[in-house]
C-alpha cells in the first residue's frame, strides 16, 4: 500500500494536468466565455450563469475526499468527449448556423461544459467521474436558456401566476375581473409583465433546491420531487406578491404600485417560499434517515441470520 506523501505526490500531478487543461481551455474559448460573461452580466435573466461553475468547484472541494480518492488517467473516455466538444463547438461556429446569438452561444457553452467533462475525465479517470457526477452535470445550468424555451417558461410562470393571484383575489373577497394576464380592479388596471412574472427567482431557487436536494436527501425520487416542487411554490409566491401590493395600490395608497415594495420586494416575498420549502426539507430528510435506518436494520438482520446459518452449518458437518 503507498503511503501517504506518494499519494499526495500523485494527486498534485492529475491536479497540474487539469489546470493546464483549464488554462489552455480558457485561451481557446476565451470569446465565447467573454459572451456568456457578458449575457450574465447585461441580462437578469441569465445573472446565475457566473455562480454555476464557482458552485460546481465548491462541491467537487466538499467531496474532494471521495472524489480523489483513486484517480486514474483515463484517455479513451477523456479523448472522446473532448473530440464530440471540440466537434460540437466548431459547427456551431459555422455558417451553417443561422441562429441568433442566444442560441448559437447555448450550444457554444454546452460544447464547452462537454470539453470541461472531458478534461475532469482525462485527469482523474472514471471512479472520480461517478463521484463528481452531480457537480460536473450542474455544469450544463450554466448553459443559457435558447429565446425559445425562456420565452415559453416565462409566458408559463404568467399564466401560473395569474391564475393563482385570481384565486387569491376570490378567497379574500376583492372584486376583481380577469383576462389572460390581466387584472381589473377597483381604479386600477394591473398586467403580469414578464418583468413580473418570476423567472429571475425561479431559476435562483430550483437551483438552491437542486443543491440542497443533493447534499441533505438521499434517495433521487426525493430530491425530484424536492426541485420540482419549487415550481408551483414560486407562482404561489409571485401571485402573494402580485395580489399584495395591487391590494395595498387599491386601499392603501396608489403610491404602492410603483414604490420600492413592488421594485425591490423580492427579497421578502421570497421568505414565502422558504417558509413552504424549509419543513419539506425536513420532512423528506427525516423520511430518508427513516427509510435508511430500517434498511440498515434489516440489513443487519439478514446478517445475524445469515451468521446464525453458518454457525449451524459447522455444527452439523
Amino acid at each position: 500500500m503507498e503511503d501517504s506523501p506518494t499519494i499526495r505526490r500523485l494527486l498534485t500531478n492529475h491536479h497540474l494536468w487539469f489546470v493546464l487543461f483549464s488554462v489552455l481551455a480558457l485561451v481557446t474559448f476565451r470569446t465565447a466565455l467573454g459572451r456568456l460573461v457578458s449575457l450574465s452580466l447585461q441580462d437578469d435573466r441569465y445573472s446565475h450563469l457566473l455562480l454555476i461553475p464557482i458552485i460546481s468547484a465548491s462541491l467537487v472541494y466538499l467531496e474532494r475526499r471521495a472524489v480523489f480518492a483513486s484517480p486514474r488517467y483515463c484517455l479513451s473516455i477523456g479523448a472522446a468527449l473532448l473530440a464530440s466538444g471540440v466537434a460540437l463547438f466548431t459547427f456551431v461556429q459555422t455558417r451553417l448556423f443561422t441562429l441568433n446569438p442566444i442560441d448559437q452561444l447555448s450550444i457554444a457553452a454546452l460544447a464547452i461544459v462537454f470539453i470541461s467533462i472531458a478534461g475532469f475525465v482525462l485527469c482523474y479517470g472514471q471512479q472520480s467521474f461517478r463521484a463528481a457526477l452531480f457537480p460536473l452535470l450542474f455544469l450544463v445550468l450554466m448553459v443559457p436558456m435558447p429565446a425559445v424555451v425562456l420565452d415559453n417558461t416565462v409566458l408559463a410562470l404568467q399564466k401560473g401566476s395569474a391564475v393563482m393571484t385570481y384565486a387569491l383575489y376570490k378567497l379574500f373577497g376583492v372584486p376583481v375581473l380577469w383576462h389572460h394576464i390581466k387584472f381589473l380592479l377597483p381604479g386600477v388596471e394591473i398586467e403580469i409583465a414578464k418583468e413580473c412574472s418570476g423567472i429571475r427567482s425561479s431559476l435562483a431557487l430550483f437551483i438552491t433546491s437542486l443543491i440542497a436536494g443533493h447534499l441533505f436527501l438521499e434517495s433521487g425520487w426525493r430530491r425530484t420531487f424536492f426541485s420540482f416542487f419549487t415550481i408551483p411554490v414560486v407562482i404561489f409566491k409571485n401571485a402573494v406578491r402580485i395580489a399584495t401590493i395591487s391590494c395595498l395600490g387599491v386601499y392603501v395608497d396608489p403610491a404602492f404600485l410603483h414604490g420600492k415594495l413592488h421594485r425591490y420586494g423580492g427579497l421578502p416575498f421570497s421568505l414565502v417560499s422558504l417558509a413552504i420549502l424549509v419543513p419539506l426539507l425536513l420532512m423528506l430528510q427525516k423520511g430518508g434517515c427513516h427509510y435508511s435506518e430500517s434498511v440498515t436494520a434489516e440489513a443487519s438482520s439478514q446478517s445475524a441470520v445469515e451468521s446464525d446459518c453458518a454457525v449451524l452449518n459447522s455444527a452439523f458437518d
